[in-house]
């Protein structure tokens, strides 16, 4: 039993290093993020937003895939974070801007397919 146990808790931990986390949108965190030169997604969120809830559905395993091991995510709370709206000149919630090597790299609005979302947060090397 002191087994199962020592593995299941190491196996928990291993998990959650792997696991890429959607941090909230601190300015800060988002310049250290950029200046790493790797992958950083943003994630324009509301809690009442069918689609933002869909996005998430969706991201959340897909971002838990090796090959987004380096990305670091940030959610922009929609109705509290208006200033943070304003700079990245965003209209609408369940908007996703993507940035590679420092730079926006793309973004979109209120997308839910599964594979169109998994081609918008890949970066060709």
């Amino acid at each position: 039993m002191k087994k199962l146990f020592v593995f299941l808790a190491t196996l928990f931990m291993s998990i959650q290093i792997l696991a890429v986390d959607f941090k909230p949108f601190e300015q800060a965190s988002f310049d250290a993020a950029l200046q790493t030169n790797k992958p950083v997604l943003v994630d324009v969120y509301a809690d009442w937003c069918p689609t933002c809830k869909r996005q998430l559905s969706i991201l959340e395993p897909m971002l838990q895939e090796e090959q987004f091991n380096d990305y670091s995510v940030f959610k922009v709370d929609y109705d509290q974070q208006k200033e943070v709206l304003k700079r990245f000149n965003v209209t609408r919630q369940s908007t996703l801007i993507l940035f590679n090597e420092g730079k926006e790299l793309r973004r979109g609005i209120a997308e839910t397919n599964e594979s169109r979302l998994r081609q918008f947060i890949t970066v060709s090397e």
